[in-house]
């Protein structure tokens, strides 16, 4: 009984001096999640994030990475209800159409500005400039296939759209304003055999000769490493997909160092090198974390 009575004490008295027991309460203040969509890209970005805010504030911040979320629509909600604070990588034209459920915008800095001005106003989220590189769709296809059809502009394929079979990512097919529908609509057809596949399998399938088309990523290493060639969007149909970091305001406003520490991957990836990080992952089979801390050590980020 007495030393129920104790423990009790104890208990009370940790609890009034601010101290708190293993396991209880909430999420630490030292700690911050952040966003990576399932793909090479979004998780190389997320752990370069992740390792210069550790760096950055010495260890003190612990950050924590939610992986492989399945599309924007989920890690854009993910940050809405305040599940993470940084998102690794948003893109201009998805979430212009998608968050923002705004019309297309061709003009890359007319984009940007709408989709950072948007962002503050409707959610108090910071939209940072894009880390350097532009991830947008490209009709793909192998030089032989390009060469028998004649390919060279995505219009090309209108000749040939009920012999060739062609592939896209699941979101591609019903997502409104920059998907198939609206595709087909801005240039006048539609394809007869058009399947779905998840992304990352879209480029063994043209070099397997199972597909003959396929709507890829221009970021994707494999695209160079498969000597595939990618046809012009000579519609402008595509608006542009630059990449950038996020966060949310409050989160910013409490944590300076960490908005400084996203701040330093602004301009720093060219579309060329993150090409070269997702070919490391993608072909070479190393893993982000690795390919990110390689990365930011040979640029001196640690300096």
């Amino acid at each position: 009984m007495k030393f129920k009575k104790l423990t009790l004490i104890l208990i009370c008295t940790l609890l009034l001096s601010g101290c708190t027991l293993p396991g209880l309460g909430g999420a630490s203040s030292d700690t911050v999640k952040i966003t990576a969509l399932a793909t090479s890209e979004s998780q190389i970005m997320a752990h370069m994030i992740r390792l210069q805010i550790e760096h950055d504030t010495k260890g003190q911040v612990k950050p924590i990475i939610v992986n492989n979320l399945g599309s924007a629509v989920i890690e854009h909600n993910a940050i809405l209800n305040e599940n993470a604070q940084i998102s690794a990588t948003r893109y201009t034209g998805t979430d212009l159409v998608g968050a923002l459920n705004s019309e297309p915008i061709t003009n890359t800095k007319k984009a940007e500005k709408a989709v950072k001005t948007g962002f503050q106003k409707k959610f108090d989220q910071t939209f940072f400039d894009s880390y350097g590189f532009e991830n947008t769709f490209a009709f793909t296809v192998t030089k032989e296939t390009a060469k028998k059809y004649n390919l060279k502009k995505v219009s090309d394929l209108a000749k040939h759209k009920d012999e060739l079979r062609v592939a896209s990512d699941p979101t591609w097919i019903k997502r409104k304003g920059d998907g198939y529908p609206a595709f087909s609509k801005a240039y006048g057809f539609e394809f007869k055999d058009i399947r779905t596949m998840q992304i990352g399998l879209v480029y063994d399938a043209l070099k397997n000769k199972s597909i003959d088309a396929a709507l890829g990523y221009t970021t994707d290493g494999r695209i160079a490493a498969y000597d595939l060639v990618t046809l012009e969007d000579d519609r402008h149909f595509f608006p542009p997909y630059d990449a950038s970091p996020l966060a949310t305001n409050e989160y910013l406003k409490h944590n300076p160092k960490a908005k400084k520490s996203i701040e330093k991957l602004v301009g720093k990836v060219s579309t060329e090198k993150m090409q070269e990080l997702n070919y490391q992952a993608d072909g070479k089979k190393e893993e982000p974390a690795i390919i990110a801390e390689k990365f930011l050590k040979a640029h001196h980020y640690f300096e």
